[in-house]
């Protein structure tokens, strides 16, 4: 399968199964995996099999059904009129007996999985490296965030290497803000599947938290077992564990919950607050070292087997502390793009006061921004890119306790400013 990004996106999923062989698995696991669906959810008409196994009726799930039937394994109990799509199916007393076994075998019930090689035939061919981060796309990406030329040249250049990135500065300068528009820069959506099979064991991989499913035109035909995402970005902090980047055993025997990685793979991953875990920064750094350097991981099976497995995302640590004081120099090489974020300027911290007082219905006073720079900040401290939405935030409530519309009046910046910095509480 090729994947052409310049094709309509409803042509984009892989083409429907058109027989059991064609999804690449045994028919024997679908006849299991059918069984226990009715096992754990009773009687259901072939059209709600159809969906919740991702599967076509004709050739596929009804090749499986005829089967189940002549192994009198099931038994039609009734149906809705609407033809062979309608029949309601139950299971027999023997059925029964077998799909408790292939429960003991394989707890997974679900949509049916692809092949681990279809999966990584897909994640080759949604690859970051074939993207190119054009001008355009990083502006409107930004949306509101306000940052110097030179930095948005050092972002162009390294999105367009998809590595790593290592993003560093003083709290407050929007990091974090700007890793999360990554995957919106690099634009696009992937295909994610449902669940992957290999070595009999299965690895759920869509995950809703992570994977934002777009909505397909209704007509749309394609292998249901793919979900098209908006490209992932994952964002993880301070309660990352090492044991993320494994695979996760789950308490159905023969099923495991994909890493972290994997289910960025195509997207971005974002580590903040690098330095700030649990663990050493350099035990984080020494597990990503393959996967920095030769583009793949290796993961351990449930059964003890290992697999090569991609990766094919951009790794991104945020940190308020410096690179130097978190890697050593062999391990800073294998991070091509360091970019520090400075405080900003008076210019660019006017235009974000400016835009979030539009966020939160505040009138633009430039006299009020000029107040609260003079009185707040010249020879006290330096400028942040969060202060604005932090202070006039606290504005609104204090204006909301008085009774009065929030405006930028000296005695409110005040009231804001003073429970906001530390050293206004003494």
């Amino acid at each position: 399968m090729t994947l052409n990004p310049t094709v309509p996106l409803a042509t984009l999923l892989p083409p429907e199964p058109a027989s059991c062989e064609e999804t690449g698995l045994e028919t024997s696991f679908l006849l299991d995996l059918l069984l226990k669906l009715l096992y754990t959810q009773g009687a259901l008409p072939a059209y709600v099999l159809v969906e919740q196994l991702c599967l076509p009726y004709p050739h596929v799930v009804e090749r499986v059904l005829s089967q189940a039937k002549r192994e009198e394994l099931i038994e039609v109990t009734g149906t809705n009129g609407l033809g062979e799509l309608g029949y309601r199916y139950s299971l027999t007393s023997q059925g029964t007996r077998r799909a408790r076994e292939a429960l003991e075998r394989n707890g997974y019930i679900g949509p049916a999985p692809v092949p681990f090689t279809a999966y990584l035939e897909v994640v080759r061919e949604q690859s970051l490296q074939r993207l190119r981060v054009q001008r355009d796309a990083l502006l409107a990406a930004l949306g509101g965030l306000h940052f110097e030329q030179s930095l948005l040249e050092q972002l162009g250049q390294a999105l367009n290497s998809a590595h790593a990135i290592f993003l560093y500065g003083k709290p407050g300068n929007g990091k974090t803000a700007l890793a999360q528009r990554f995957a919106a820069m690099f634009g696009g959506t992937v295909l994610i599947p449902h669940a992957i099979i290999i070595d009999q064991q299965i690895i759920r991989i869509f995950d809703p938290h992570v994977h934002h499913a777009i909505e397909l035109p209704r007509r749309t035909i394609g292998d249901r077992r793919w979900v098209r995402c908006e490209r992932p970005s994952v964002l993880v902090g301070g309660e990352l564990t090492l044991d993320a980047f494994d695979l996760k055993p789950s308490s159905q025997p023969g099923v495991m919950e994909a890493p972290i990685h994997l289910r960025a793979n195509n997207g971005v991953l974002i580590i903040d607050d690098f330095g700030r875990q649990a663990f050493q920064p350099q035990a984080l750094l020494n597990r990503w070292i393959i996967p920095l350097e030769e583009r793949r991981d290796f993961l351990t099976l449930r059964n003890g087997k290992q697999i090569e497995v991609p990766w094919d995302g951009l790794l991104v640590l945020s940190t308020n502390l410096s690179p130097s004081a978190l890697a050593d120099e062999a391990f800073l090489r294998r991070i091509p793009a360091k970019i520090a974020l400075g405080n900003p300027s008076v210019q660019q911290f006017a235009k974000i006061f400016e835009d979030q007082c539009r966020a939160f219905g505040i009138p633009f006073d430039p006299t009020g921004l000029a107040y609260l720079l003079r009185t707040h900040y010249v020879g006290k401290r330096e400028l942040r890119a969060c202060h604005p939405r932090d202070i006039l935030r606290n504005l609104v409530g204090a204006a909301q306790f008085l009774g009065i519309e929030p405006r930028l009046t000296p005695a409110l910046i005040d009231r804001a400013c003073q429970t906001y910095f530390v050293d206004h509480a003494r």
